[in-house]
Order: structure tokens, then sequence, then C-alpha cells
């Protein structure tokens, strides 16, 4: 038996694919099939730690979603952008630096047969598999270089499902024209419209949906009301600052967003604790209340820290260090605390650090990818609640920090290297992702407790039973054919 593919399209970026794949997953699942996710290609900096490697967050949720155990071949190419022209080419979980130095546009065929290997093996072992396309399936500009929408699309005999951003305005003009510029044997695997982020009475958009089915044979089949808090972390970009815990604000957290961030996912769940604010900081203004600055995981950290101290960032960091403000550095951001950034083989960029911890950080070719657990020595200040508690969380970087020779050590924080704790205990850098993500670490930081990424999941699942026309959903996936 092969499984019978369900796409999610979108007419543009950020149209909704990743959370209604996601849904679709759960969805799915609760019917009692077993299900697995997949994307060809994803454009990401942020990532997860799983057998085999690395890949794109959206896939690792989904597969969770799936109730799957997440692997590579659910998205067998992974592009982490570096600059604006350059991103590490990530293959079935690993670094290829062969793929990384090729042009764009001559990848495509050299990984075709990896990934159509991985689709056909998903399809093998599973009822169902639920695939995200990326950006819009009409990018005419790349349709002959495509691994990732039409090509899957026709290679699985998929049943697509268009999603736009009708928030965005325009949602019948991107539906139509992403419709219109796909050949016709790609026009008959869509199955359906759906409008994602609606807002208002939906009986006003009468007679849209029908026209638009007269002129293209596809039915509207969900008009999904917009939802600014169904808890699952974004797949890229920075999200924005809503509040959505309850009570007063008693701590707002800023975490400065650097144009080469990373794994800002693991974020998400400080949005929904109980008196958090959560801010994303571009500028000195954007830290002078806060009562914590969180330096976030950097996909180029040299150049991230070049562009804080341009912004005047370094200054109000230091600034805020000094009258005991609580400062804290993941990954990257930890390498950015030490006093340099040495790089002998022209991996990341060589530069003086923020001088808040005595470390060094020298940039290495071999990429530390792996999950790990550690437990926190004992710590004082702000952090001293960590004291003891064992983490779970994952390591994705380049470069080995330790200990500057010349100046007093710092305070261990984790042990084997994984973290420290400055002399007046303010400021604390972790190699480890995924802090608070983890309910052991909220518990202690804040005492409180968040929705469980499985009660998000059943939520996205319910959402799309109450929203899409049935029985769209099941008819999507169908008897599987001999």
């Amino acid at each position: 038996m092969t499984a019978r593919c369900v796409m999610v399209l979108g007419t543009t970026s950020g149209a909704g694919k990743s959370w209604l794949a996601t849904a679709l997953c759960r969805w799915y699942a609760r019917q009692g099939l077993k299900v697995a996710p997949f994307k060809a290609q994803n454009m990401s900096n942020n990532a997860r730690v799983v057998a085999g490697g690395e890949i794109g967050s959206a896939q690792y949720f989904q597969a969770l979603a799936a109730r799957a155990e997440p692997e590579v071949r659910m998205n067998p190419l992974l592009l982490k952008p570096e600059r604006d022209t350059h991103s590490q080419v990530v293959l079935l979980g690993q670094v290829d630096e062969e793929l990384t130095q090729l042009p764009w546009r001559s990848r495509g065929e050299r990984v075709w047969p990896v990934v159509a290997r991985c689709l056909d093996e998903l399809r093998a072992e599973n009822d169902v598999v639920v695939i995200e396309g990326a950006g819009s399936p009409a990018e005419i500009n790349l349709r002959d270089s495509d691994i990732v929408n039409m090509r899957v699309a026709q290679y699985a005999d998929a049943r697509c499902l268009l999603v736009t951003d009708i928030d965005r305005g325009g949602a019948f003009a991107h539906l139509y024209g992403t419709w219109s510029l796909l050949r016709p044997d790609e026009r008959s695997l869509i199955r359906g419209f759906v409008l994602n982020k609606f807002r208002g009475d939906a009986a006003l958009l009468a007679p849209a949906p029908q026209m638009l089915r007269d002129l293209t044979g596809v039915p509207v089949v969900a008009t999904l009301p917009m939802w600014w808090h169904h808890g699952l972390p974004e797949e890229d970009g920075v999200f924005d600052d809503r509040s959505t815990a309850p009570g007063a604000v008693s701590r707002t957290i800023a975490v400065i967003a650097y144009p080469r961030i990373s794994n800002l996912d693991e974020f998400q769940p400080l949005r929904n604790v109980a008196g958090v604010r959560l801010v994303w900081a571009r500028s000195p203004a954007d830290v002078a209340a806060a009562d914590w600055i969180v330096l976030p995981g950097s996909k180029h950290t040299a150049g991230d820290l070049a562009w804080l101290r341009a912004q005047g960032l370094d200054a109000a960091i230091a600034l805020h260090a000094a009258g005991g403000g609580a400062v804290l550095g993941i990954c990257g951001g930890l390498q950015m605390l030490g006093e340099a950034l040495v790089d002998p083989q022209q991996i990341d960029g060589n530069g003086p650090g923020l001088g808040l911890l005595p470390l060094v950080t020298v940039f290495e070719p071999a990429k530390t990818v792996k999950r790990t657990q550690a437990s926190f020595e004992a710590l004082t200040g702000p952090w001293s609640t960590l004291s003891g508690v064992t983490m779970r969380g994952y390591e994705i970087h380049q470069g080995r920090t330790c200990q500057h020779a010349g100046m007093p050590a710092a305070r261990s924080a984790l042990p084997a290297g994984l973290g420290w704790q400055g002399e007046d205990g303010n400021v604390l850098g972790v190699y480890l992702h995924g802090m608070f993500e983890d309910a052991a670490i909220l518990h202690a930081l804040f005492g409180s407790t968040v929705a469980t990424l499985e009660s998000v999941f059943d939520g996205l699942a319910d959402f799309i039973d109450r929203h899409f026309a049935c029985p769209v959903l099941a008819d999507l996936a169908g008897p599987p054919p001999a």
C-alpha cells in the first residue's frame, strides 16, 4: 500500500502553510492513521536535532503532531541562510560543503533523487503523508529548478490545498493569480482554496467564493478566523510581541533580534507565561525597560555582533549588566558575551566580544549537532533558582568556547563547557537550546507552567475540524491506492 499525499501550498510565504500542515498531521493521526510530514526543501535558521542530524523546526513539530518520531527524511534538504546571498546546505541532516558551494539553480537535479527516495520511503511506511510546499508554487522564475512545490505534488499525485492570508488584502487575486500561473496539469491537483486569518463576518465574502469557483472550478473549502495565539512557534521571522499571558506585566524580557537570529522558536513558551512580556529588540530604546536581556542563537555570530554594535546595543547591554540586570546568552549569544571570537579558518569571522564573560570562542570546521541533558551547577543572582535543575535541550553550533587564559575564570554553570556564569551572577551563557521549552526550567524561573505541545496540537486539529467544510479533510486523504 502507498500512502495518500495531502499537500499544503501557499500563495505567499507566511500564508499559513506550516501551521495548517501541523494541524492536518494531528487531525489525521487522531483518525487512527499512521502519518508523516514532509517538506523537500526548507529555508530556515530554526532547526532541531533529530536522529541523523538536523531538520527544520516546522517538520520537527509536524512529526510530533503526527505522533511520529522526527527524522531527517521528513526534511531532506535544509538551507540555513548565513548572508543575503549565501546559505549553508544541510542534506539528510548533515552539512554538505560541496552543495553549499554550488549555485542555487545547480542543486536541484543533484538532490532530487534524494528527495524522491525519501518521499517514496515515507509513503511506503505510512497511511498519509502531509507535504508542505515552500513560498509560492507560482514562482515561475524558479519553475525549471523546482524540487519543493509542483514537482513534488505531481510526483506524489498529491491532493493540494492552496492557502492565502486574507488579512493582507487581495486574497482572491492571490488565489486566482497563483492558479492561473500553474500549468493545466498542475491545476488539476488543486482540490480546495483556504482563506486564512479572516476577521469579520464571513457572510460578507459572498459572492466572491462562488465567482472564484466559476473561474477555476476550485471551491473555497475553509475560511479560518484570525487566531493570534494558537501556541505553535513561528517557522520564520520574528513574531509579534502581543501579550498573551493573563495578569499585569511583571517582567519584560527583551530578545535581541539580529538579522541572522536562529532558533527563535524556542522563545514561544515565554509568550504564555503569566506576567511576562516578550519584546524583540533592535535598538537601545527596546531594551531600556527590560528586566532580562537575551542574546539568542545566531547563524553568523561575527556578523550579528557587528550589527549589534552598529545599533548601539552593545553599550545598552553593558549598561544593563553593570546595573545588575539579568543577561542570558544562548549558543551564538554565549559566544558574543565572551572576550573574543577567533576564526583561524575563516568560517564565521574574527572580532572582539562584548566582554561580559571571560571566555574565548575559536571557530572550527566540525559542527556540533546533538541532543544533550545536563544539570545546572550552584548558581547565584537572578539565575539561582536554576541550581540543580536538569535541562533537556540540544546543541547546534560551530565553535569551541573556553576560559580566557589571562583572566579570572568564570563560574561553571553547566558541566563539560556547556555554560558559564559571571562573577556578579547576573550574566549567564549556555550552549544548550531549548531552555524555555523545558517544564522544569520554566517552573524554576517563573513558578508556573504553560500549555504543552500536545494540547497545542490538539487545539490546531480541533480548529480545522470546526472550520473546514465536511467531509473535505477525510476526502483529501481518502483510501490509499493499491
